[in-house]
């Protein structure tokens, strides 16, 4: 194949030299010859493609089944990642108008577009699972989703956490202060957080995330929603500048690596995020400002964070709790009894917590 531009949202490399194979290839062929580092060039039917796909995946083996959460965690990640590597080695080609070279192909070149922008090659291959993934991602923008308490549409872009807890939510619309209030929304993704808030009468919000996709995804609703005048976003890391009245967090709740940029949204190695979060909220608050940090319970349900870990955290900060309130996890995975970490997510809860900088000691 001449020369073309390789996409990928976790980082590899450029495939070396890319394989063509067709309809006739099986998916024990398939497998022996993608564990030998081969990349495979799909130019068969697309349906046939993604059959492929699934006959690899179930050919897998599935994680382990341990002794303890931790352990059992570990297993899933693994099962997850040897999945990712397997199956992203089935590529596709797409030409200079990011059309689809298979047959019965449909159109992907919106899809594609949303996500990289213009074409700047006459060809881009990417992993067929990817694609899907981000054509899953613009229907998703496409027809919108519902959220409890927001009037209006959100719409998801690719790459961002899409929101479809409504745990998280239901427990902000119980904020009721919320009217003429200053607001910070820190590690915004879809700005859910900030619309519900300044639907709810806040006089502004102002944003942050890391991720570009979540800027471009969050400004976008502001605009569809009508808020675009009193909502702002920033692409940088925690606190915008100055001090807020209410200062509202959603962060990645489980202390592992990410393994690639979806996974930041989940992923929070060693904390780093939700203690920049606990260290700076003080100092961002205005007098009798409140913090409003969401959290789930399931780091510590899956061991990855000792029971206690968050209450010495906010001593170190001097944080104090004014009040939390809480609810179960009411998502898919809570019920599917067939997942690997059930046990832990059927008992997951999420909390609302109201921070406040905690009262001097006097001496």
């Amino acid at each position: 194949m001449d020369a073309f531009t390789w996409r990928s949202e976790s980082g590899e490399p450029v495939p070396s030299r890319l394989s063509p194979v067709d309809d006739r290839l099986t998916a024990d062929t398939a497998l022996k010859r993608v564990r030998r580092g081969e990349h495979l060039l799909y130019t068969g039917d697309f349906h046939n493609a993604k059959q492929l796909l699934g006959a690899m995946g179930r050919r897998l083996p599935p994680p382990r089944a341990e002794r303890s959460p931790l352990e059992s965690f570990r297993a899933e990640r693994r099962a997850r990642q040897l999945e990712h590597e397997t199956l992203s080695r089935i590529v596709v080609a797409l030409d200079r108008s990011y059309r689809l070279e298979l047959k019965r192909a449909p159109d992907v070149a919106e899809a594609c577009r949303q996500v990289w922008g213009e074409p700047d090659a006459d060809r881009t291959v990417v992993s067929l699972k990817t694609l899907l993934g981000m054509l899953g991602a613009a229907e998703w923008r496409r027809k919108g989703l519902d959220v409890p308490g927001l009037q209006g549409k959100l719409h998801p872009h690719y790459g961002v956490y899409l929101p479809t807890r409504t745990d998280y939510v239901e427990l902000l619309n119980s904020v009721t202060e919320v009217r003429g209030k200053k607001v910070f929304d820190v590690g915004t993704g879809t700005g859910v957080l900030s619309f519900l808030l300044l639907q709810r009468g806040a006089a502004s919000a102002t944003a942050t995330d890391i991720d570009s996709r979540a800027v471009a995804c969050s400004r976008e609703n502001a605009e569809r929603l009508g808020l675009s005048k009193r909502f702002e976003v920033m692409e940088g890391d925690l606190f915008p500048p100055g001090k807020a009245d209410l200062i509202v967090s959603n962060p990645p709740w489980l202390p592992e690596p990410p393994k690639n940029r979806v996974d930041r949204a989940v992923f929070d190695e060693e904390n780093r995020f939700l203690r920049g979060f606990l260290e700076g909220l003080a100092a961002h608050l205005n007098p009798g400002g409140e913090g409003l940090l969401l959290l789930s319970d399931l780091a510590v349900l899956l061991e990855l964070r000792a029971a206690d870990w968050l209450e010495q955290e906010l001593a170190r900060c001097g944080l104090a709790v004014k009040w939390k309130r809480s609810a179960p996890a009411r998502h898919s995975k809570a019920k599917d009894k067939s997942d690997p970490l059930h046990a832990a997510r059927s008992r997951e809860v999420t909390t609302l917590y109201c921070l406040v900088p905690a009262p001097k000691a006097t001496p």
